[in-house]
């Protein structure tokens, strides 16, 4: 599966708003996410953010990477991570 996570900060740098293009009808129910707090999106633990908690309403797979992708897009787009592929390698 594919999935773009397209993440666009407010002019204030406040909030993100996000839009995910997939070919997974489960991630397609994601979207869209708006007015995500940055800093809540990155300081907060796994079981009190709303972006896994609005994942685990849509997503059956636990490994999928969006949810990660979103908190890191949202950390890259409101200015609080370097813009740098992430991965996820086995060898």
């Amino acid at each position: 599966m594919t999935s773009k996570i397209i993440a666009t900060a407010s002019d204030d740098m406040m909030s993100v708003n996000v839009v995910i293009e997939s070919n997974c009808p489960m991630v397609q129910k994601l979207t869209p996410i708006e007015g995500i707090n940055p800093y809540e999106a990155i300081g907060t633990p796994f079981t009190e953010s709303e972006i896994y908690k609005k994942a685990a309403e849509c997503l059956r797979h636990t490994a999928c990477p969006v949810p990660c992708g979103i908190v890191k897009a949202v950390e890259a787009e409101s200015g609080m991570g370097l813009k740098k592929p992430v991965s996820i390698t086995f060898e």
